[in-house]
């Protein structure tokens, strides 16, 4: 019965009944892209570009003046062999300047990477499956 219950559930929470009462406690599994994320720009050490992957499939970017929110899909790669992949849709941003200077907006773009994790605490983004092909690095900042 317990099983049918978590079957109910939506993929990322499912309860766990307590035997002694019936207060439950629910656990939500975060994806392991999930935090907070930074990216030193090239030839710009003063400056870095945030990444916060919230729960709930919602983004928030911050570089320099220029913020943005938007939402990913983030697919783990089935093994080690292959990377993982992540889909990023920027749904408003306030058309400031970021960190290489640039004024741009980008609402309604739709970017895809693929994720080579280096650690659990290092990305790299890839335009391609071949891991020479990987142009950004971020590091975590927070879990």
């Amino acid at each position: 019965m317990c099983s049918t219950l978590v079957l109910a559930q939506a993929p990322d929470t499912a309860p766990i009944a307590n035997a002694n009462n019936s207060d439950n406690i629910t656990i939500v599994v975060r994806p392991e892209i999930a935090g907070l994320w930074g990216m030193e720009i090239p030839n710009n050490k003063k400056c870095v570009e945030y990444y916060n992957f919230k729960s709930g499939n919602q983004v928030i970017i911050k570089s320099a003046g220029e913020w943005s929110t938007g939402i990913y899909d983030y697919q783990p790669s089935p093994n080690d062999k292959r990377l993982g992949a992540l889909a990023l849709q920027v749904k408003y941003e306030n058309n400031e300047k970021d960190c290489s200077g640039h004024k741009e907006d980008q609402t309604g773009e739709v970017s895809q990477y693929f994720v080579k994790w280096q650690n659990a605490d290092t990305i790299q983004f890839c335009t391609a499956e071949k891991t020479s092909k990987c142009f950004v690095t971020l590091r975590r900042v927070l879990p």
